[in-house]
């Protein structure tokens, strides 16, 4: 396949590392957790990779049943690409695997990704706090706008648009570092009209808990 190299080693974790232990193979994987992606959007959101090396990469994925690409067809002609459902069963491992590299002294210059941002709220869920966080919050970062459901012991977050989520975020991914990074109160960025939030009081404190639990100091932040 795509003359891939492998190990040689029957051992599953020599097998998994066949085919996501490419260099950008797993950040590749971790951008699509929330939901499908343009190549475009892709590329945009792994600073540092090429526009070959991430074709090659997808396509690498692609054969090994991990990603599917979906064509859109006319008039917009679009290439969507999405975890399969094998694909998709990797969302456990990455996580930990955030959670894992997390705790490495070493921190890279580099600003942290919205999408990881967001799965860090994912990797840090306590299922114990799931009743008092219940609802479905909207965030609307930039363009883009992500949900987050809390149900059931867990919290699910994609891509996508609710017609009335309890509460809603809206910012600039700058901003919402700022914010995540203590660089900034939530109070000062509502105050300047960089972040605005909507929904009842008891919504917005949710929605404000749930995004800022795994960047409080009692937490361990956990960055996939």
């Amino acid at each position: 396949m795509s003359g891939m190299r492998s190990y040689g080693d029957p051992c599953g974790v020599a097998r998994g590392l066949d085919i996501i232990g490419e260099r950008w193979a797993l950040l590749v994987v971790r951008d699509l957790l929330l939901g499908p992606r343009r190549f475009n959007d892709l590329l945009g959101g792994l600073p540092g990779v090429s526009p070959n090396v991430l074709s090659q990469r997808l396509r690498q994925l692609t054969e090994h049943g991990v990603v599917h690409r979906r064509d859109l067809g006319p008039p917009t002609r679009v290439h969507l690409y999405e975890l399969t459902e094998w694909g998709r069963a990797l969302e456990p491992i990455l996580l930990q695997f955030g959670r894992w590299g997390s705790q490495s002294p070493q921190l890279p210059d580099g600003a942290l990704g919205i999408d990881s941002l967001l799965l860090s709220i994912k990797a840090s869920f306590d299922p114990a706090r799931a009743p008092e966080l219940a609802g479905t919050y909207a965030f609307h970062i930039d363009a883009d706008t992500y949900l987050a459901d809390v149900a059931d012991e867990t919290v699910r977050i994609r891509r996508g648009t609710a017609s009335e989520p309890d509460a809603a975020l809206s910012t600039d991914i700058d901003t919402l570092r700022g914010v995540c990074g203590q660089e900034i109160t939530l109070t000062a960025a509502v105050e300047s009209g960089a972040l605005r939030l909507s929904g009842d009081e008891d919504a917005r404190r949710r929605l404000t808990d749930l995004l800022l639990a795994p960047f409080t100091p009692a937490a361990q932040p956990a960055t996939p």
